[in-house]
Parts: C-alpha cells; sequence; structure tokens
C-alpha cells in the first residue's frame, strides 16, 4: 500500500489524481489543510509520496509550489494531466428554488464564472477546498448552500447534483507533479525510461546568459516544454528560472546538463520522470 500526501479532502482532484496515476493500486491517502503540509509529511516519513498541483490551463502557474519543491528537496517520479471538470451540488432537500450561496475554491470558482453569471442570485463564499466545502454542507446539514466540486465529491458525502459539467472551458487541465524523497525515487520510476526532466537553476547577470543555456538545449535536440521565472529574494532583478524539457535519448540529454552546468548558478535537477499522458 502507498501513502500519498494530497492538499485537500477526499473526493478532491488531487485525490482523483492519484487514484488515476497509481491506477489499481491500494492508497492510503494522508489528507492536508495546505501545501505546506503536504511536504512537511514528505520531510518527516521517507516512505511517504505527494501529489501537488503545479499548473493548470487556465489560471496559470502555481508559483509558490514550485518554491515548495526546490525547498524541500524532493525529487519529481512523475506527473499526471487531470481533466477538471466542476458541478454544482447540494443537499437532496435542496433545490435551485432553496439554494441561496454557493461554496468552493476561489479557482473552481473562477473557472466556473460564465455559469455563476447566469445566477446572480447566488452569494459566493470562498472555501479551502472543493470537495471540503461539499463535505462540509452535508456533515453540517447547511441548508440553502450548494458547493462547486467533482461529481465523485458530490457523490462521497451524499449531495445531488443540480447541473454538472459547469465550468466555462471545457479545456481545463490541471498538471500534478509525484514527489518522495530521493532515496526512493528508483523504487517509483524506472529511469532508463524516463524521458522528461524539471530543473531550476540562476544565472549571472549578464547580457545573452538565458539564450546560451537554450541554444545548446536546442544544440543537443532537447525540447524546451516550459519556463517559469521566479524572483531571488533580496536579490534584486534576478531570478530562479524553473524549465522542464523532454528528451528522447537519456545519454544525450545528460550531455546536455553537463554542458550548461557551467554557465548556471545552483542548478539542480528536481526530477526525471516520464512524461504524463493527458486524461479524458
Amino acid at each position: 500500500m502507498k501513502r500519498v500526501a494530497i492538499q485537500g479532502f477526499v473526493g478532491s482532484f488531487h485525490d482523483i489524481a492519484a487514484h488515476q496515476y497509481f491506477d489499481g493500486e491500494q492508497l492510503q491517502l494522508v489528507c492536508c489543510a495546505t501545501f505546506e503540509e503536504v511536504f512537511e509529511h514528505l520531510a518527516k516519513d521517507p516512505t511517504m509520496i505527494g501529489m501537488t498541483a503545479i499548473e493548470n490551463t487556465i489560471a496559470g502557474s502555481l508559483l509558490h509550489n514550485y518554491e515548495l519543491l526546490r525547498d524541500s528537496g524532493m525529487t519529481v517520479v512523475g506527473e499526471h494531466k487531470l481533466h477538471i471538470s466542476h458541478c454544482i451540488c447540494c443537499l437532496p432537500d435542496d433545490s435551485w428554488e432553496t439554494v441561496s450561496e454557493v461554496h468552493s475554491h476561489p479557482v473552481a470558482l473562477m473557472q466556473c464564472r460564465q455559469f455563476l453569471a447566469g445566477h446572480p442570485e447566488l452569494k459566493l463564499v470562498e472555501c479551502d477546498d472543493t470537495a471540503g466545502s461539499a463535505r462540509d454542507i452535508a456533515e453540517g446539514a447547511r441548508r440553502g448552500c450548494a458547493a462547486i466540486c467533482s461529481s465523485d465529491a458530490a457523490r462521497i458525502y451524499g449531495m445531488k447534483i443540480l447541473e454538472d459539467h459547469i465550468e466555462d472551458n471545457k479545456h481545463n487541465y490541471t498538471r500534478f507533479l509525484v514527489s518522495c524523497n530521493p532515496g526512493k525515487a528508483d523504487f517509483l520510476r524506472p529511469l532508463d525510461k524516463t524521458d522528461k526532466a524539471s530543473l531550476v537553476f540562476a544565472l549571472p547577470h549578464e547580457e545573452g546568459s538565458l539564450s546560451q543555456v537554450l541554444s545548446i538545449l536546442s544544440f543537443y535536440k532537447i525540447n524546451l516544454t516550459k519556463i517559469q521565472s521566479l524572483p531571488i529574494i533580496g536579490h534584486e532583478w534576478e531570478y530562479l528560472f524553473y524549465v522542464d524539457v523532454t528528451y528522447d535519448n537519456l545519454t544525450r540529454y545528460r550531455q546536455s546538463i553537463d554542458a550548461i552546468t557551467p554557465l548556471t548558478r545552483e542548478l539542480k535537477i528536481l526530477g526525471e520522470y516520464q512524461d504524463g499522458k493527458q486524461s479524458a
């Protein structure tokens, strides 16, 4: 059985992503209120696995999670791209006529903005978690309150679905990273089958420093799939660059890392893993 720390509650999108990624395996979820708590569990228990969202096709990158990952010393061993679909649900005895509030995570509310604009009578209430909002309404028997969450969460907590697939953009995906203690990494991913890596590095404040690195990656036929810069606190106008690359030759990828290392500062490989499949 694998122990997996997630942000959120049973029925959350982190829960769904974990079960899809470890399809067919027995999981013991450790539900955390914050992403900081997820990485605290990973630090305390070397057998624990973490599942954390890192970017969304609509809301963009979760910048703080990049920092948490880098500072944690954990290794990324996999990724999963989950299709995000929201429903609005309420207690079985409630209906559109009795519901006056809708509770959910602020990102979920934002992703259903057009739908909610059609229901101006509903008061929006921000919560820490989508599934948690459904759970709180169900356990508290809070009449007149609805939740926006996954349809799985609605069923788990015995809620009635008023309408499903209410997200504005049907091409809504969240990318999750699977991370663990570096000593456990090779038990969770076949290194010889990896084709993607996440890196972070700083660069000297010199003209052309980034273009040199990108040129070398191109020379070795390493495909850059994402680049995200974050300021280095206390160093004005200096940045850390978080980069995702894909490759089809592990040796050539390793050669490219050796080639760019002298041009960078504090280069760190956050993880090498297989490019995640996109759920339907």
